[in-house]
């Protein structure tokens, strides 16, 4: 169903300065219908663009859609008649498909969808001291918990199709939007083909464009027409219309019915880019024309205001259009495609194979049970098909040895047993790509075989369905967003929960921009039995007190999906029971002793260690003396040599000296008795003369 109203600047927050092509873009979102403002010719030119972009589309994923429809059919185990290699031959299916998709949707039901209505939790980004964020927090979980679960009647419903769906086509679309009839929001299922892609689009919010095939009865349209929603134009017989592909009953082969007065028009709504105000740069829009005669009914934009990224000359950079698809995906597409595959991909030749041979394995059978063979003319019997019940005798006109010449059986061999253990091989080898093993499906482990080992193989068996369930949290999260975001737009979602849950709730609690709090899906659900495992390990650590029990406690009770918790957890003031006190004070008598004794061997066992250690610095403090002691006496021998070769030399010098004494002592001798002979020798002179 179209979505009967959008939201519009008053209100989201419109940038108050007219700047060059904004302003204009200001007038286009606060319309209604901007068809209305357009002129024939470019009506023509873009419902003729619409309808040509879609069956691109349409084109690019033809194989896709095709092999859809077989994985449906396999999976719904579609009865079909079989002529080879005889009229009605054995054409079972086995359902190794519908096995695996039941699996999935039966663990991934209770865990995405839990029996406590705690679809949403709310995270608290930023830092919270005080604790106001994560009381916001709460308030908005039980509100968004409410209104997708008791407000939004069908949601949970479709959400057990999707999960029915999703593993058998890999690929489905969830669509989210604000009706302004009901004033109330709607997330819709859509099938695998009810939004048409191209194929090798990135993803879907860079996809240029997506195209929802909407069926839509005279009534509807002409409700749309009245509501000023659809221009008022004349539309074509949709009995005159060709059989649209799309809504053929792939489940049972058969053709839509006769054409009568409720045959619905076929509408395309396509999610695309259009330039209206000749600015060079294409705005999203929505644009919905009539499948038949191209006519376009309708024309909105997809854009906030709060979305429009311009430069310094008012020019605009970006626009980010408004998403109102989410995309619920299984496998990611090896070949990079945009639709996801699922175990149909997967599993649909092994399938194949293990039904040829359960059909040949029944065909053998039946030739071996109901013989055939040639006839001879000599045998006079009338011509024809000659059958016989269990206990009927009928005369021939022969004798014993002619009928055995006469007649010659056709030689068929009983079901093969190499057939029945390659048969067992493709049902195991599917089983363990699609981890549907028997402890899987209830079926209990051998007597001897540890509660450990047991919880280990079902943890590794899990692997698979916790990759494909992060996939799904992920796409959760995104619709519980669109929904975050039309309740901040929409006033009526607040005031319907305020009567029921009285609680003070305000559009600014859903304020994208400050974003303190966020929606999201709970990735850490798992299954009732891991839960009630995890709540078991709390209460081996509580006998320690360093948990909070009254924490361990709710923790517990929601693991066991008790109802009313807080009821539970409201705690009476009863007399004590002189019983239970005893029993109390000798457990914690018994826990003190306990506690002292393991005191008081970790004190021995430190006290150990501590000699230990001890005895280990001697040791190391005798090897440190013994090698300093050693390297002292080094010293002092390097010492004593150093002292003799020092004496040798004060020796040699003193020697040295005293020669040079003596001599200077000799010399100074010499001199003196030089000095006195020298005057004798002038009067000796003079007596002379």
């Amino acid at each position: 169903m179209i979505e009967a109203g959008y939201e519009t600047p008053a209100e989201t927050n419109s940038p108050d300065t007219e700047q060059p092509g904004v302003g204009n873009l200001d007038s286009l979102l606060s319309t209604v219908n901007i068809a209305e403002k357009l002129d024939k010719e470019t009506l023509e030119a873009m419902g003729t663009e619409v309808y040509e972009g879609y069956l691109l589309d349409c084109q690019s994923k033809s194989n896709w859609d095709s092999m859809v429809d077989e994985w449906v059919k396999l999976a719904a185990q579609v009865k079909e008649p079989r002529s080879w290699p005889w009229q009605n031959a054995a054409n079972v299916k086995f359902p190794l498909l519908s096995t695996a998709a039941m699996q999935f949707a039966a663990r991934a039901y209770p865990s995405l969808v839990p029996a406590d209505g705690k679809v949403v939790n709310m995270r608290v980004i930023g830092v919270d001291p005080q604790g106001q964020k994560a009381l916001k927090a709460e308030k908005l979980a039980k509100h968004m918990n409410y209104q997708l679960l008791v407000d939004m009647k069908d949601w949970e419903e479709e959400m057990d199709r999707l999960l029915i769906q999703l593993p058998i086509v890999g690929c489905l679309f969830k669509k989210t939007y604000f009706d302004s009839i009901t004033k109330k929001n709607v997330s819709r299922l859509l099938g695998p083909k009810d939004l048409v892609v191209n194929y090798w689009a990135p993803s879907l919010e860079a996809a240029h464009r997506k195209t929802e095939i909407i069926p839509m009865t005279k009534n509807q349209v002409q409700s749309y027409k009245n509501a000023e929603l659809f221009l008022d134009i004349d539309l074509p017989d949709p009995r005159n219309a060709p059989i649209v592909p799309d809504k053929t009953d792939v489940h049972q082969g058969a053709m839509p019915a006769r054409p009568d007065a409720t045959t619905p028009y076929v509408l395309l709504e396509q999610h695309t880019y259009w330039d209206l105000d000749d600015d060079g740069y294409a705005e999203p829009y929505i644009i919905t024309i009539e499948e038949q005669s191209k006519k376009v009914l309708r024309v909105v934009a997809r854009w906030d205001s709060d979305g429009i990224i311009t430069n310094a000359d008012g020019e605009i950079i970006c626009m980010e259009p408004v998403e109102y698809y989410t995309k619920y995906g299984f496998i990611p597409n090896p070949d990079g495609g945009f639709y996801d595959i699922g175990f149909g991909h997967l599993m649909g030749p092994l399938n194949e194979a293990a039904n040829s041979i359960i059909n040949q394995m029944i065909d053998a059978g039946t030739l071996s049970n109901l013989q055939s063979g040639f006839i001879g003319k000599g045998l006079r019997l009338k011509p024809g098909e000659t059958r016989l019940s269990p206990g009927e005798w009928r005369q021939v006109n022969a004798t014993g040895d002619d009928i055995k010449k006469q007649i010659f059986p056709l030689p068929a061999k009983e079901p093969s047993s190499v057939l029945f253990e390659l048969l067992g091989l493709i049902i195991q080898s599917s089983k363990e790509l699609a981890s549907v093993a028997e402890i899987f499906v209830g079926k209990m482990p051998g007597q001897n075989t540890p509660a450990t080992t047991t919880m280990a193989t079902i943890e590794q068996g899990m692997k698979v369905f916790t990759a494909i369930y992060k996939r799904v949290y992920r796409s959760q999260s995104k619709e519980f967003k669109h929904l975050f975001r039309l309740n901040g737009l929409h006033q009526e979602n607040i005031d319907r929960a305020q009567h029921i849950l009285d609680e003070p709730i305000s559009p600014e609690d859903y304020d994208n921009k400050s974003y303190d709090v966020c929606p999201t899906a709970d990735p850490t659900a798992v299954s009732s039995t891991q839960k009630l495992l995890k709540a078991q390990g709390l209460m081996e650590v509580m006998p320690l007190g360093t948990v909070n029990v009254m924490e361990v406690t709710k923790r517990i009770l929601e693991a066991q999906e008790q109802p009313n918790i807080e009821a539970l957890m409201q705690q009476q003031q009863l007399p004590p029971d002189p019983k239970v006190q005893a029993t109390q004070m000798k457990a914690q008598a018994d826990q003190q002793s306990n506690a002292q004794k393991m005191q008081m061997e970790k004190e021995k066992h430190q006290l150990d260690m501590a000699m230990k250690q001890f005895e280990m610095q001697m040791k190391q403090q005798e090897l440190l003396m013994d090698q300093k002691f050693m390297a002292m006496e080094a010293q002092m021998e390097m010492k004593l040599k150093e002292m003799e070769m020092g004496q040798d030399a004060r020796h040699s010098q003193i020697k040295h000296n005293m020669q040079l004494t003596q001599m200077e002592e000799k010399a100074n001798a010499q001199r003196e008795a030089a000095r006195v002979a020298k005057p004798r020798d002038n009067s000796t002179s003079k007596g002379s003369n």
